[in-house]
C-alpha cells in the first residue's frame, strides 16, 4: 500500500511506501532505506540514517508505542488467563511465579518494535517535518 501526500506546498508530493516503511521500522531499519539503523540505544532514535542520510529526529513517537504494547500484551495475558481459568482450576501462585514475569519481559521486547514501526508510519506519511525539506537559514 502506498500512501500519496502532499504537504501543502504545490511542487512537494510525497509517494512513500506506508506497509514496508513500517515494517523496516519495526525491525529497526531505516524506513526509507531499510539498511542503516532506526535505534542507537535501546529506544533511542537516530538523528539520522547512516546510509542513506535521512533526517530521523523529527519523529515524534512519544507514549504510543507503550499504549499499544500494553494492549498487545494485555489482551495476550488476559486471554490466557482466561483460557487456563476455564480449562482447568489453576493456583493462583502459578499466575504470579508465570504471568507477573510475562507481564514485564513481552513488553520490553516489544516496545522497540513497536515504535520502530511508530517512526515508520510518521515518515511514511510525512509527519512531524518528515513531509517538508527544513531551510537551514531559518530552520522553518
Amino acid at each position: 500500500m502506498s500512501v500519496t501526500f502532499t504537504t501543502g506546498e504545490p511542487e512537494t508530493k510525497l509517494d512513500r511506501p506506508l506497509t514496508s516503511a513500517m515494517w523496516r521500522g519495526a525491525r529497526g531499519k531505516c524506513p526509507s532505506c531499510g539498511k542503516g539503523h532506526l535505534f542507537r540505544a535501546y529506544l533511542k532514535v537516530v538523528d539520522e540514517c547512516d546510509q542513506c542520510g535521512t533526517e530521523l529526529h523529527h519523529q515524534r513517537a512519544d507514549d504510543v508505542p507503550a499504549y499499544i504494547t500494553i494492549v498487545i500484551v494485555g489482551h495476550i495475558l488476559v486471554g490466557l488467563m482466561l483460557h487456563l481459568e476455564m480449562a482447568w482450576h489453576v493456583d493462583p501462585k502459578m499466575y504470579l511465579y508465570t504471568l507477573v514475569p510475562a507481564a514485564v519481559v513481552l513488553p520490553l521486547m516489544m516496545l522497540p518494535w513497536v515504535k520502530g514501526a511508530a517512526v515508520g508510519l510518521q515518515w511514511a506519511l510525512g509527519m512531524h517535518g518528515f513531509g517538508r525539506s527544513v531551510d537551514p537559514g531559518t530552520g522553518i
